[in-house]
């Protein structure tokens, strides 16, 4: 039983470590922070099963994370006021072609990196850019001004 309660508390300090951490930085990670992933997971690793290396340790382990990332995604399907606490609203970062700074700042998110995800989607400025999301996934959503 103590695996499990440890699992339990792991599984909630990755989920508040990852929303602290910030969507756009997951979704563009460098060598050095995959790295850094790769050991954080293993120490958890080590914090959760402690010396119980059995194969019992792992299914409870792996199962009760299984089960807390089942429970997450139905209780934000359920729940849609739970919704914003358990995965992130898309937000704008361009509305009719200007940068909202605060919302950059936000996301920690510089001017240069929005332009030049828009020059990789074939928009050569942001002045032709309607609205520019910031996803829930960290990617960047641009719909073009229309041209009429």
């Amino acid at each position: 039983m103590d695996i499990v309660v440890r699992a339990f508390f792991a599984f909630l300090f990755i989920f508040l470590l990852t929303r602290l951490i910030g969507r756009r930085e997951l979704s563009t990670l460098q060598p050095f922070d995959l790295v850094l992933l790769i050991v954080v997971g293993d120490l958890i690793q080590q914090g959760v099963t402690q010396n119980d290396l059995s194969f019992t340790g792992l299914i409870l382990a792996a199962g009760i994370f299984g089960l807390l990332t089942l429970a997450m995604s139905y209780t934000s399907w359920r729940f849609p006021r739970l919704r914003p606490l358990l995965e992130p609203e898309p937000l704008i970062l361009v509305e009719d072609g200007k940068l909202i700074e605060r919302n950059l700042r936000k996301e920690r998110i510089t001017p240069e990196e929005v332009a030049s995800e828009a020059r990789l989607q074939k928009i050569p400025a942001l002045d032709e850019v309607q609205w520019a999301l910031l996803e829930s996934g960290g990617r960047i959503s641009f719909i073009p001004k229309s041209r009429s």
